[in-house]
């Protein structure tokens, strides 16, 4: 781009506003895009005591189907990613994590969004219930990691943030080598 671009918000929502950004590219054309503001996310994979990943079944209502997905959510405004990470660990799954390690932060889908998501490795879970959001109904689903992996090869987890962080956590050396999530403190 040649020129600082122009932005305008074009709608105000509940969660996302959406902006009309308006360029001119080095070419000399002008180019307009539509970009979905987003505060930031997290996502996080909990391991427990036994190598089992808790994953939540939600629906979703852009694609009209249910997802099995790591448990995930939206910064509030004034929450670092952590925080973020914390809370919803105990809002989705019902589980405080002794410790979150960040693994990685990624852009979602930065052609239209400006969504930053954090990935986080839980590990050292224990019960820490907090209610759930009132728009959302889960079910809790425990998978070996090995497990979880194969069906992210098989194309049975569809979630880019879960393939996303699943891959990121495997990798990880806390997992990667097979050592025990028990072994964290």
């Amino acid at each position: 781009m040649a020129a600082a671009p122009a932005s305008e918000i074009t709608y105000r929502g509940r969660a996302f506003n959406l902006r009309t950004v308006t360029a001119r590219l080095r070419s000399g054309r002008q180019g307009t895009w539509e970009v979905l503001d987003h505060p930031g996310g997290v996502a996080m994979v909990a391991v427990d005591a036994g190598g089992g990943v808790l994953l939540v079944r939600q629906f979703r209502a852009a694609i009209g189907a249910q997802l099995l997905e790591v448990p995930a959510g939206t910064c509030e405004a004034g929450e670092q990613p952590h925080e973020t990470a914390a809370r919803e660990l105990q809002e989705e799954v019902g589980m405080r994590a002794a410790q979150l390690v960040l693994l990685g932060k990624f852009y979602v889908a930065p052609g239209y969004t400006s969504e930053l998501l954090h990935a986080y490795l839980a590990t050292g879970l224990t019960a820490s219930v907090l209610p759930a959001d009132e728009d959302e109904e889960l079910s809790i689903e425990r998978v070996p990691l090995a497990e979880l992996l194969l069906m992210i090869k098989r194309g049975e987890i569809e979630d880019g943030k879960t393939i996303t962080a699943v891959l990121l956590a495997a990798a990880h050396p806390l997992l990667a080598a097979g050592a025990p999530a028990a072994a964290t403190p």
